[in-house]
């Protein structure tokens, strides 16, 4: 019965089921309906999971929020609100259905970033089908971008490490090396079409065990744990001379 009942709750915190999404699909939008109409700033659209919209953390706590601020403080353009497309729970499919309600196709941005894959993983989805899945939605991303190389993959953070997985009961080098699989394909495709991948799964796996460094419920980033993806990729915007 106890088994039974924390299967239960890890299903209900990641599935995309889950009631527990902090902001609608369209949440964040504080752009025109067409972004590409505006060349006084530039525009980011960002693509994922609960890693992206701060699943457990404030609006300005989430990596999209960090890096708008960073930019906005620290370079001498003006970067708009991010619009952010990402829900808890999401695989690669459910993020493609959720930009096809979102109904931005025809609109481009100056930054994309995508992070997609640890709920296929979890859920224990044929790599396989990630991997056809994963290329088709960085095709999209690329379409959505003005710049073809503006756009940035985020590696998958390793939740093994976190004390949800040890409450959960799952075998943590079975994660690793999944993650691991998951990971060394999304490098792979971002090679073969040149988009930018970085890896935020090392500093993760070092410490994302660390109280300070997790939400409440044991298992997603803190604020601060997302300030150290910001910088890897505020030195990646850096390199493409906006």
């Amino acid at each position: 019965m106890k088994f039974t009942l924390i299967t239960f709750t890890i299903l209900g915190m990641l599935s995309c089921n889950s009631s527990k999404n902090m902001l609608p699909d369209n949440s964040d939008s504080q752009m025109t309906d067409n972004p590409s109409d505006n060349t006084d700033n530039l525009t980011y659209l960002a693509l994922g999971d609960s890693y992206t919209i701060g699943e457990g953390v404030s609006d300005a706590g989430r990596y999209p929020s960090q890096l708008i601020t960073k930019l906005n403080a620290e370079t001498s353009k003006v970067w708009v609100a991010p619009k952010v497309i990402a829900q808890t729970g999401w695989t690669v499919d459910e993020l493609e259905q959720g930009i096809n309600r979102d109904e931005i196709e025809g609109n481009t941005y100056d930054l994309v970033t995508l992070s997609i894959g640890v709920n296929n993983q979890y859920r224990g989805l044929p790599i396989s089908q990630f991997e056809s899945e994963f290329e088709k939605m960085l095709l999209r991303a690329i379409s959505f971008a003005r710049v073809n190389n503006h756009v940035v993959v985020l590696s998958i953070p390793d939740w093994g490490v976190t004390p949800f997985a040890t409450q959960s009961g799952r075998d943590k080098s079975k994660i690793t090396d999944e993650i691991n699989a998951y990971n060394r394909l999304k490098a792979e495709i971002c090679e073969k079409h040149n988009v930018t991948y970085i890896d935020i799964t090392t500093v993760y796996r070092k410490e994302g065990a660390k109280p300070d460094m997790l939400a409440a419920d044991g298992l997603h980033p803190s604020a601060k744990m997302y300030g150290l993806w910001t910088d890897k990729l505020f030195e990646q915007v850096q390199l493409k001379n906006y």
